[in-house]
């Protein structure tokens, strides 16, 4: 009889070990871009999430490209990234359950400040651009497709500047995140385009300074989106959409605004997508 108690005892002691491991091992993946990791955010609004839902959020900082070939393959369960056709394009072809704008900031074109091209203070960002090409002067891209490279490509299209095929060498491709590219650009005294958060955080700045800002071709809308768990149904689809209906709730949007370095703020929060 008593060996039945004991045993007993101890399957009520694995259940409960058990529970509180499955419950300490809560936990979801993110996917983000860069730019959100290297400005601090994440840092700042993850703990209150943790908090507030018991829910750890496991960052994988990459670009915007890359952070959707994760997730395409299962191995997030959250996006959070930047370059809406791409995002709209996931969740068409199944791999997202919907597509939520959360928060938004800009892009700048940065130089040095003896500025060869003369670009500075020029508010039409493709013009700035061709005169970068027109000069022959030196322009580091990440050439990664994150959502930075993908929106630099753009502004070349509409600036009416060919880039593949063509002879360039003052057009430095990189192939590497936006700090590396930043630290290439201030090296070579090159251009570069950075999202606002990084530069703002970024301390090798030297002589080099934000040149071409507030054109609206510079909006840069950040969203999320659960992982499509009918794709994948390893996809912790519950406490995903717990994470993306925080980042979406007044907290969570709060949360977002409040965060700032140097006492500037650098996102801007409009769940349900107004700016």
């Amino acid at each position: 009889m008593r060996w039945r108690v004991a045993i007993s005892a101890m399957l009520v002691t694995v259940t409960v070990m058990a529970g509180q491991a499955m419950a300490e091992d809560r936990h979801i993946v993110l996917a983000s871009t860069t730019s959100t990791e290297n400005s601090g955010l994440l840092g700042a609004i993850l703990p209150l999430f943790r908090a507030e839902s018991g829910v750890e959020v496991r960052v994988v900082a990459v670009g915007t490209g890359q952070a959707l070939r994760l997730a395409r393959n299962g191995d997030a369960d959250v996006l959070l990234v930047h370059h809406r056709p791409s995002e709209e394009a996931f969740v068409a072809d199944g791999f997202g359950v919907e597509r939520h704008e959360v928060m938004y900031n800009d892009f700048v074109l940065i130089g040095p400040r003896d500025d060869p091209a003369e670009i500075a203070g020029l508010d039409d960002a493709s013009g700035a651009l061709a005169r970068i090409a027109e000069a022959g002067a030196v322009f580091t891209s990440r050439s990664d497709n994150s959502g930075t490279h993908l929106a630099e490509r753009a502004l070349w299209d509409a600036a009416g500047v060919v880039l593949d095929g063509a002879s360039r060498d003052w057009y430095r491709e990189m192939g590497s995140g936006m700090g590396a590219t930043l630290n290439a650009a201030v090296a070579m005294d090159a251009y570069v385009l950075a999202d606002r958060a990084t530069w703002v955080s970024f301390a090798n700045k030297r002589d080099h300074t934000v040149l071409v800002e507030g054109d609206p071709a510079l909006f840069n809308q950040y969203a999320v989106i659960l992982v499509s768990p009918d794709r994948h149904p390893h996809v912790r689809a519950e406490d995903g959409q717990a994470f993306i209906d925080w980042l979406l709730s007044n907290e969570g949007q709060a949360a977002i605004a409040a965060f700032r370095v140097d006492g500037q703020p650098l996102f801007f929060p409009n769940a349900g997508g107004q700016s």
